[in-house]
């Protein structure tokens, strides 16, 4: 189907919830996309963190394809080895417990909500402005981006929003209804958020004391993503309820809410479940994708270019640019002023850049990037911005 005609048949056949450029994906490999013309990309996006061993992973693909082989889904009511491998790799890595598999982070938050109210018997969730946990009723409830929430109140109740990085603000919020807390290590959506860095100790010490369950949403920054595992690891603490999805299956769907042993015995036969969620062959390709990483040092290499990147970025001579902040590859640039133009002078020069929080460049490549490939991609963003100042 040429160019034209899809772009055409999406507009008559697809809801309209996306803006896209107007070029159609055809394939990618490593840091590169190519469109349907032939036209090559360098992808700092990454499938929006989906990505971490790059596109068209040739080991990858031939894992994944013999699962798909052997088989896909024969639902959780029966036992299959890779949804048990998984659960111990995750419980390991996250110094956590057992593990209940969904299908995105939107559905992990809503399993981490559901298990924080039957675990505590208590109904209020208290999360962050600016934040972005999903965008089910649930997880929409604990979002704190107002934009998104406003079309479809009212919501679930019980979810109180406070400054993000303030745990002052927190502490005034806590009623004898608080079930728990729920935050970011990162703020994704929001332009790259980075709080101090007693944030999330203070929440630990919080919950502790106060006998509140800490839920940490590592969708965006888990999975080797900032430079470890985990983002909270940064931080020595450990949660009572983590959510991953994203880069968990490089690009495969899965969710997953890893939770402490005394909390996940709160989930009775019956509470939750999901078709889907832990079949073969997602799970599959998250034991695949974790074991990459390791064998790979991929998450050492999310430290090392994550720093040659964000010294890059702050070298570029621009009034224009008010910040660079992030930690591992997750980088935001913020911009004093923002213009599409940019973005399209990006992709007419083949390099995909994401824009979140209205003037904030958000960079997620694959794991697997190089220097050469991040000078490429300087060259042009450099020369982008210096046509707009």
């Amino acid at each position: 189907m040429e160019t034209n005609k899809v772009i055409e048949q999406e507009k008559k056949y697809i809801m309209q919830t996306y803006s896209r450029p107007k070029f159609v994906i055809d394939h990618g490999d490593g840091c590169y996309l190519f469109d349907k013309k032939g036209k090559k990309y360098i992808d700092l996006v990454g499938g929006l963190a989906t990505c971490l061993l790059g596109h068209g992973n040739k080991e990858f693909a031939q894992a994944v394809k013999g699962q798909i082989e052997k088989i896909t889904n024969p639902t959780n009511l029966y036992y299959t080895e890779e949804q048990v491998k998984l659960a111990e790799k995750l419980a390991k890595l996250s110094g956590l417990n057992k593990c209940f598999f969904s299908n995105s982070g939107a559905e992990g938050v809503e399993a981490a909500i559901k298990l924080a109210r039957k675990h505590t018997k208590k109904t209020q969730i208290i999360s962050t402005k600016e934040s972005f946990h999903g965008r089910t009723f649930g997880s929409l409830a604990a979002t704190g981006k107002e934009k998104i929430r406003n079309p479809f109140k009212p919501l679930l109740s019980g979810f109180v929003h406070v400054k993000y990085g303030d745990v002052n603000a927190i502490k005034r919020k806590i009623s004898k209804k608080t079930a728990g807390i729920i935050v970011e290590p990162i703020q994704g959506e929001a332009g790259i958020i980075m709080p101090n860095k007693d944030y999330l100790k203070g929440i630990r010490e919080i919950c502790d004391r106060r006998n509140i369950l800490m839920i940490v949403d590592e969708v965006q920054t888990g999975c080797g993503r900032t430079g470890k595992f985990f983002a909270y690891e940064h931080d020595r603490i450990k949660p009572d309820l983590v959510t991953l999805a994203k880069g968990l299956a490089n690009g495969i769907p899965i969710g997953a809410t890893i939770a402490k042993g005394n909390v996940a015995k709160s989930f009775a036969k019956g509470d939750h479940g999901s078709t889907f969620g832990g079949n073969p062959v997602a799970c599959l390709a998250a034991n695949f994708t974790i074991e990459y990483l390791i064998k790979n040092k991929l998450m050492q290499n999310a430290e090392i270019q994550g720093s040659y990147l964000m010294k890059k970025l702050s070298s570029i001579n621009s009034d224009n640019i008010r910040e660079i902040r992030g930690k591992g590859l997750m980088i935001g640039m913020e911009m004093r002023k923002y213009s599409e133009k940019m973005q399209e002078k990006c992709l007419e020069n083949g390099l995909l850049v994401n824009l979140t929080a209205e003037k904030v460049l958000r960079f997620l490549p694959p794991l697997t990037i190089s220097r050469g490939v991040i000078n490429d991609a300087l060259e042009i963003l450099n020369e982008v911005i210096e046509n707009e100042n």
